[in-house]
C-alpha cells in the first residue's frame, strides 16, 4: 500500500513551482520559484538560529518564531505538508529556546478557527509589509492557547481527583487494578478487554468484570455496539480537549 503524498518527494524540497489555490491561474498565492528554495531555506536556518539580528538587535523567541513562521510558509519548500510542518516548527522551536519543557502548546486549533484572519494577515505582510499585524495575531494565538492549556490541565487535576477520592473507592479491593488502569487511560484513552488484561496482567475475565464496572461508574463508555471486539473509550477525558 502507498502512502498519502509519496509522490510528492516526501522529505525533499520540491522541484517544481507549487501554489495555493485551484490552479496556478486561479492561485491566491504563488510561492518563490523552485530554484530559490534552498538559499531561502538557507537563510531561514541562520535566522532561527541566530543570536541576534542586524543590527545587532535581540529579538524575543516568541516574536522570532513568528516571523519565521510567515517566512517558513511563504516559501512553501515542500509540495505536500507546508501547514503542518510549519505549525510543528513553533512547538519544536519552543522546545529547543526551552521556553517549552514539553511540546505541549499546538496553534493548530487557533489558526483553523481563525482561518481567514491567519490568511489574510499573512498576505498583509506579502503585499503591505505590514508584520506587526501578523505578530500581533500570532502572539494573540499563543496567548489563547496557553490559557486553554492551563484551563485544560486544571480539568484534568479535578477529573483525576473526583474518580480517585469519589468513584474508585466504591470498588473495594479492586482499587488498585482500577487506578493502574486509568493512569494507563490518560496516557491512551482507547482500549480493548485485551488491552486491560495484558496491561494489568490479569486473565480477561477479571478484566472484563473490571471494566464493567467503571462502566457502571461512568468512567468508561463502550462505543462500538458489537458483542465481540468491544472497544472502551475514555469520555470525560477525552471530553477535556475539546470544550
Amino acid at each position: 500500500m502507498g502512502a498519502r503524498g509519496k509522490e510528492k518527494l516526501p522529505g525533499e524540497f520540491r522541484k517544481s513551482q507549487n501554489w495555493i489555490g485551484k490552479s496556478l491561474k486561479e492561485a491566491v498565492f504563488v510561492p518563490p520559484v523552485h530554484q530559490e528554495v534552498n538559499s531561502l531555506m538557507s537563510d531561514l536556518e541562520k535566522l532561527i538560529h541566530s543570536e541576534k539580528m542586524e543590527p545587532a538587535i535581540f529579538i524575543p523567541h516568541l516574536i522570532k518564531i513568528a516571523m519565521v513562521h510567515y517566512q517558513f510558509e511563504t516559501i512553501h519548500p515542500f509540495l505536500d505538508g507546508n501547514g503542518r510542518i510549519g505549525r510543528l516548527l513553533i512547538t519544536l522551536y519552543l522546545v529547543d529556546k526551552e521556553i517549552l519543557k514539553k511540546p505541549i502548546l499546538y496553534l493548530s486549533d487557533f489558526f483553523e478557527r481563525n482561518r481567514r484572519d491567519y490568511y489574510d494577515n499573512l498576505t498583509e505582510v506579502r503585499t503591505h509589509n505590514d508584520i506587526k499585524k501578523w505578530v500581533t495575531f500570532f502572539l494573540n494565538g499563543i496567548i489563547e492557547t496557553s490559557k486553554k492549556g492551563v484551563d485544560t490541565f486544571d480539568k484534568l487535576l479535578k477529573l483525576r481527583d473526583k474518580i480517585e477520592l469519589q468513584e474508585l473507592v466504591k470498588l473495594g479491593r479492586k482499587q488498585e487494578d482500577a487506578r493502574k488502569l486509568i493512569n494507563q487511560l490518560y496516557k491512551s484513552p482507547l482500549l480493548t478487554i485485551n488491552d486491560a488484561a495484558k496491561f494489568l496482567k490479569v486473565h480477561n475475565s477479571t478484566a472484563n468484570r473490571l471494566i464493567t464496572d467503571l462502566e457502571k461508574l461512568g468512567i468508561l463508555r463502550e462505543y462500538t455496539g458489537n458483542k465481540r471486539n468491544r472497544i472502551f473509550i475514555f469520555d470525560e477525558y477525552i471530553g477535556l480537549f475539546y470544550s
